[in-house]
């Protein structure tokens, strides 16, 4: 098959600013789609980087965005980026513009006559909609999703939950948006490690069972709402310990109400990726409290694990979860999240059964098999015949 020229647009990665999830499922499909393809990739760097580099075969275009909030931010990225398309795009023209989230629509906007893809990884609403319905950036930005969506070629998004939420909010026809799953490569989060010398560096004994939530301390995932329920997780496992790890707005509010906890609960921040595997690889079960999840990486980086999951029943973690298969659904209350959480303490070696169940599901998520999906989308982007209108 003929070898596509591909540009990314999108505000993190791996190897510049990052920010979230984002980084990782854009650089590792970016990635994945350079072992056969030529793919460009144009994001903010930071000041001590080069502004061109290449990594893992993907050519790194770097622009140093300023901006006194995050949509005048996104602005000024946005036309930096449509800078550095320019002058790449004299050396060849591009089969496809993959668009990841809102953040460079502007640059969307001065390139919407080329083939160009939108994938939501989340939408405005889902992150803050229900928290913030009068903040004026959740309008704005709720407004520049609607228009990234009606001026794009086609749209992809990362579960069929949120193909239905971004096609109910925005009007999006059938025919224009589709379901192209994240992805995974589950080598790197699997590690042969002794827990009980890992628990016993976090200040946990061996025969403690270790809680673990992973991922952004903020309202949208939810870890209030473990907090909230480790009282009655602690009535049935008094000997339990519980370890967040990541950073966000909730975190202030969190460690403050953790003190009461008499050493449970501890912060972990943001933790580097081999110690963040490490620990991965050593906790007795993962809980994933989200309010809204879109996907939900952290599925499949627990599964990658051979982990228990105990995760809320919504969007991606809903669609991908067999439910006391490969991971335990529960409602979005502590006190359902509770009863999960102690039904899986409660047993084990039938939680552990259930994380090996669920890294035998991770084929369909390797990287690989989401960028052939992907590469059929940009070829019928790229036939102009195939091009709707609205």
């Amino acid at each position: 098959m003929e070898t596509l020229k591909i540009g990314f647009f999108c505000w993190e990665s791996l190897y510049s600013v990052r920010i979230g999830g984002l980084a990782m499922a854009a650089t590792n499909l970016a990635e994945s789609l350079a072992k056969e393809h030529e793919v460009h990739y144009f994001s903010p760097g930071l000041k001590t980087q080069k502004k061109s580099t290449e990594k893992q075969g993907v050519y790194y275009h770097r622009c140093h965005p300023s901006g006194p909030n995050i949509i005048e931010y996104c602005k000024n990225m946005s036309l930096q980026m449509v800078e550095d398309y320019l002058a790449e795009e004299k050396n060849g023209a591009f089969d496809a513009l993959h668009f990841h989230d809102w953040h460079p629509t502007e640059a969307l906007h001065l390139l919407q006559d080329r083939p160009t893809v939108l994938t939501f990884h989340s939408t405005e609403y889902g992150r803050n909609g229900n928290q913030f319905g009068g903040w004026w950036e959740y309008k704005e930005i709720s407004g520049k999703e609607w228009y990234a969506a009606l001026i794009c070629k086609k749209i992809t998004t990362i579960s069929q939950a949120l193909r239905k939420e971004a096609m109910w909010l925005y009007n999006i026809p059938e025919w224009k948006i589709k379901v192209v799953p994240n992805g995974i490569e589950p080598e790197k989060f699997h590690m042969d490690i002794n827990a009980e010398e890992v628990k016993k560096d976090y200040v946990v004994n061996p025969e403690e069972p270790l809680v673990f939530y992973m991922g952004r301390l903020v309202y949208q995932k939810g870890p209030d709402l473990l907090l909230h329920a480790a009282p009655k997780i602690l009535e049935r496992h008094p000997n339990a310990k519980f370890l967040f790890a990541g950073n966000g707005d909730m975190r202030p509010f969190l460690e403050g109400w953790a003190k009461s906890f008499d050493g449970h609960v501890r912060f972990l921040g943001y933790l580097p990726d081999k110690e963040f595997v490490r620990l991965l690889n050593a906790v007795d079960l993962v809980v994933i409290p989200s309010r809204n999840e879109p996907f939900g990486l952290v599925l499949l980086e627990a599964w990658s694990a051979k982990k228990g999951v105990v995760a809320t029943d919504v969007g991606g973690l809903s669609e991908n979860i067999d439910n006391f298969e490969n991971g335990v659904k529960v409602y979005v209350t502590p006190e359902s999240i509770a009863w999960g959480a102690n039904y899986c303490l409660n047993d084990l070696e039938s939680t552990r059964n259930m994380g090996k169940k669920g890294w035998e599901k991770l084929g369909k998520f390797r990287w690989e098999t989401i960028a052939k999906e992907m590469v059929g989308v940009y070829r019928n982007v790229s036939d102009t015949s195939e091009i709707h209108t609205i």
